[in-house]
């Protein structure tokens, strides 16, 4: 047996388990997804999914409770990436200038990351809840002590966005240290000594250097953010309820908690694979596509 064939068969053999495994847990059950989400399943026992065709698709997309998810997770999908990105990076610049303890705030930056979604949720709900009001009270702020972030519709969805940015900046910011480590200190102190200021230098060297770090930075963000749901349940459940032509909605139930509402609490099986389906196609344009502008902006940085 010639070393060209040992190496094919090697290569086979360790594709092969991997392979097999991905199309068992992912392509099958998602071809299985489309099909029922044809049809009026609803998990029941003894029951038989009867095919509807694309029934479930035009009343998911007549839905004002599924409209209102839809437009509500791109809103808290374009704040979060702008939060943490922005968070993320100045506290990248922060912990890579020579100032002491460095390490140690990078760990503390990224312990938040390691803490459980829901454990998460659960403690900014008791600190919105019982803290901020606490330190109004103690300090003589009223507009402090009333505040109410939970049970005001723009108010929760700030929330959540400033606890999910507090769990994942710290892990964002480990990615740009990378990159701005991998900045040539020869290019800054050449501008240095030319006269460029902080601005010019981050806008004519730092930033086109690490613009790799901000594809890869800004994909996983907009994946993240798009199908968050573990800090949503714990901190609001989607809650309070709001209303939006004319429909009482959930303020904050994004569109991963809208398809669980829709296919467990009401066993709508069918219509919530049907969203699902939809969430994924949406998900998988809309990271392409800043996947590609980005590469284009690299290639013009």
């Amino acid at each position: 047996m010639n070393k060209k064939v040992k190496d094919k068969m090697v290569f086979w053999l360790f594709l092969v388990p991997a392979l097999a495994s991905f199309i068992i847990v992912v392509v099958i059950p998602f071809f299985m997804g489309v099909y029922y989400s044809m049809t009026d399943w609803t998990a029941v026992a003894g029951s038989e999914p009867k095919w509807v065709g694309f029934a479930n698709y035009k009343s998911m997309f007549r839905d004002v409770a599924f409209q209102y998810s839809f437009l509500r997770t791109f809103l808290f999908t374009l704040l979060s990436v702008i939060a943490i990105n922005g968070m993320a990076l100045t506290l990248a610049f922060l912990v890579t200038r020579e100032i002491k303890f460095k390490n140690f705030f990078r760990v503390g930056f990224f312990i938040p990351n390691l803490i459980g979604g829901l454990v998460l949720g659960y403690i900014w709900q008791f600190i919105f809840k019982s803290v901020v009001p606490s330190i109004g009270t103690l300090l003589g702020i009223e507009a402090l002590e009333n505040l109410l972030i939970l049970a005001e519709p723009n108010l929760t969805l700030f929330g959540l966005i400033f606890a999910f940015t507090w769990q994942y900046a710290g892990y964002i910011m480990m990615i740009y240290v990378a990159a701005l480590l991998n900045v040539p200190q020869e290019l800054i102190e050449a501008s240095e000594i030319d006269g460029a200021n902080f601005v010019q230098r981050l806008r004519n060297i730092t930033m086109p250097m690490i613009a790799q770090a901000f594809t890869i930075t800004s994909f996983l963000t907009l994946v993240t953010s798009f199908k968050q749901y573990d800090i949503i349940v714990a901190l609001s459940n989607g809650g309070p309820a709001s209303n939006f032509r004319g429909t009482i909605v959930n303020s904050s139930e994004m569109l991963a908690v809208h398809i669980y509402s829709v296919a467990f609490k009401y066993n709508n099986m069918a219509e919530g694979q049907a969203r699902a389906i939809i969430f994924f196609l949406v998900l998988s344009v809309v990271s392409i596509g800043q996947v590609y502008y980005n590469k284009k902006k690299e290639v013009e940085m």
